[in-house]
């Protein structure tokens, strides 16, 4: 009989990874890190419950490393198959992944250096030599229309207006002649939001799994654009500088956006911005090129221009560069990762700017329990950085309407679009309170089926 295993993402929002079985063969959807407090973190050093040798292929709904950022560990554990995914993402892959490698690197490189760690040598979870066979088996699928992956398993692909290359995934599983329908929602967008397109309408489905990161709570209605205005008004008027921790893929590229608007209708002073991610450098430009997620709005200004570009945009690709900017001493703007303060370049920029109460921190997205980011939102009075507490002086500001996940009410109102109750709904990629929350969302409005798996779970599928 058919089955899924839930291997990540359950009972907490990161480290996707799903293991479906039909007829023998083995497909693991998402491959994804996990984020947060140090027990989750601490799954990333475990091998895998599942043997990843007998995997017979892994298919990615999105490029965020809480989807994909396991696969070095994947194949170095054994791995050896195809790893499909659309062509937006495999070229984010071959950027985050690298990057992410790197960081890691630069993190132990660090932590030896300076004596902080209590591992004797702090080692890398992966490096950049194991990212490359990872790329090797990237194998493209298509946008739209269904791809065959085997017998038992065809996929196809629905925008879910997330990042770039985002889709919900719709699984049809074939055994013993009879087929059954598997939908993963991946990390569901906005509606109405910049630059890409809305959620595609979900298809109907025997078994759901849909994402609930913000499954108690909707997204302030206040405009971003009038909420991200006053706030660099406000601290550069006292003199302050504005660091903005942003995951690369997708974050920046809205608030370059936003900001470029805000300058072009003269709401805000043209101050420098300083793009500090080599990433998000790279992963901008790919978001020129893939037109076919742009919505409508998005590629009629690009005819018009840059429209992801501040008129004093600085942008830091080297380490030099990024160190200079601690030079900076007049109101500015700092956007770098990683979004979470988990790590990167973000942590220096905060440790020189957090003491100062002219300065302030925006936090643009979702924050993990046991991240930095989180720490900074419950009020923390210091910041444990690079082994040293640093003192938080500078202004702490939660700005949701900038998500790139659905809000509680924008949950249900694609899961009202499915033609009809799906036999079971999963819940996933959601602390408890707010998957329970949407849990009876769903219940009282839909009157389905609902679960909240637990790690490690496995349920059959009736085919």
């Amino acid at each position: 009989m058919a089955k899924i295993t839930f291997l990540g993402a359950a009972g907490c929002v990161t480290g996707s990874k799903y293991l479906v079985e039909a007829d023998g063969k083995r497909l693991l959807v998402d491959c994804g890190l996990f984020q947060g407090n140090k027990e989750l973190r601490l799954r990333n050093w475990e091998r895998l419950p599942e043997e990843p040798a007998t995997f017979d292929w892994v298919v990615l709904t999105h490029a965020h490393l809480d989807h994909t950022g396991y696969l070095p560990r994947l194949v170095k554990d054994g791995f050896r198959a195809p790893i499909f995914a659309n062509a937006a993402t495999q070229e984010l892959c071959s950027i985050l992944l690298p990057d992410s490698a790197r960081l890691q690197q630069e993190d132990a490189e660090y932590a030896a250096e300076k004596g902080f760690s209590k591992h004797n040598p702090p080692l890398p979870l992966y490096t950049e030599a194991e990212v490359a066979p990872v790329l090797e088996r990237l194998r493209e699928i298509p946008r739209g229309g269904s791809f065959t992956i085997s017998p038992q398993f065809s996929v196809r692909s629905h925008d879910a207006g997330h990042i770039l290359g985002s889709s919900s995934l719709e699984l049809s599983i074939t055994e013993n002649g009879k087929s059954t329908v598997v939908l993963f929602s991946g990390d569901l967008g906005r509606y109405d939001q910049p630059i890409l397109n809305d959620p595609a309408p979900p298809p109907r489905a025997d078994y759901l799994l849909c994402e609930s990161t913000y499954g108690d709570r909707d997204h302030p209605s206040y405009s971003p654009y009038d909420a991200l205005a006053d706030v660099i008004t406000r601290v550069s008027k006292r003199g302050g500088v504005l660091v903005i921790p942003a995951f690369a893929v997708g974050r920046t590229q809205t608030l370059m956006y936003v900001l470029r608007q805000l300058e072009d209708t003269q709401r805000i002073p043209h101050l420098p911005v300083y793009v500090d991610s080599p990433m998000a450098i790279s992963v901008t430009e790919l978001y020129q090129r893939h037109r076919e997620d742009h919505d409508v709005e998005f590629t009629r200004e690009e005819a018009g221009g840059d429209p992801l570009n501040a008129h004093k945009v600085h942008l830091a690709r080297s380490a030099e560069e990024s160190k200079q900017i601690s030079n900076v001493n007049t109101p500015c703007i700092i956007i770098s990762a990683s979004g979470m303060a988990t790590g990167g370049r973000v942590l220096f920029h905060l440790a020189r700017r957090l003491p100062d109460p002219r300065n302030a921190v925006l936090l643009a997205g979702f924050q993990a329990e046991g991240t930095r980011g989180r720490a900074l939102l419950e009020g923390a009075k210091t910041l444990r950085i690079h082994g040293e507490d640093v003192p938080v002086r500078a202004e702490v500001i939660e700005l949701r309407q900038f998500s790139a996940h659905a809000g509680r009410s924008e949950l249900l109102r694609w899961l009202a679009g499915l033609p009809a109750p799906p036999r079971k709904t999963f819940l996933t990629h959601g602390e408890p309170t707010a998957a329970s929350a949407l849990q009876n969302a769903i219940r009282s409005q839909f009157g389905w089926d609902v679960t909240l798996p637990a790690y490690r779970q496995s349920y059959n599928l009736t085919v």
